[in-house]
């Protein structure tokens, strides 16, 4: 699997773009300075950096070494400060209770059979009334063949979310279909589902 990763990072250019994601840009005024971030499978940065010049304390974890050495480069150029660590987050210590924010931007690459385990992870690594930020694509994507996994067992459904994050208050939760482009992995029509939850306190 970090060879598969390693080979789509590999390319000198970065190919979900440099800027962030615009469903989390829009989502930047829920956001503090001084607040602690997961950026989950933050690949070459683009989310990462973005939340750091925020003023977030930014840890980026990633499967791929190729993909963070980019994002360093990033953070250097941009000039930011960021934790990174190179770690497979189906078998690593999330910890309990701390993050403030967890931001999950196309992070597909579970099936469903994995999937409750990885929502498991991540409800428990938030603190009490700390927030959930995800975006990802829905079975539709298939369709569009515009970015995103090959198999619908990888995406979202509005039902999935509610389920996985039941007892969570959703504060937005929508899909949609929309042009998005970033990078050329990730460009054209797309079948999205954005959720903003927050754990209770």
């Amino acid at each position: 699997m970090r060879e598969f990763w390693d080979s789509v990072y590999g390319d000198e250019a970065y190919v979900y773009g440099t800027e962030p994601n615009a469903f989390l840009a829009s989502q930047r005024h829920r956001l503090q300075p001084g607040q602690t971030v997961l950026a989950m499978a933050d690949g070459e940065g683009r989310n990462g950096v973005w939340l750091a010049e925020r003023g977030l304390k930014v840890h980026a974890v990633d499967f791929s070494p190729v993909a963070q050495a980019k994002a360093r480069h990033l953070a250097k150029a941009r000039g930011v400060a960021i934790e990174f660590e190179q770690a497979d987050l189906l078998n690593w210590d999330w910890g309990r209770e701390r993050y403030d924010v967890i931001v999950a931007i196309f992070v597909q690459f579970v099936d469903a059979a994995s999937r409750p385990a990885l929502f498991a992870r991540m409800r428990e690594a938030l603190k009490p009334g700390g927030l959930l930020i995800l975006q990802g694509y829905r079975p539709e994507q298939l369709r569009y063949g515009t970015g995103g996994p090959s198999s619908a067992d990888n995406m979202y459904t509005e039902a999935i979310l509610r389920e996985g994050f039941a007892g969570f208050e959703i504060e937005h939760l929508l899909a949609h279909d929309d042009f998005i482009s970033e990078g050329y992995k990730h460009h054209g029509m797309s079948a999205l589902i954005d959720l903003v939850a927050r754990k209770p306190l």
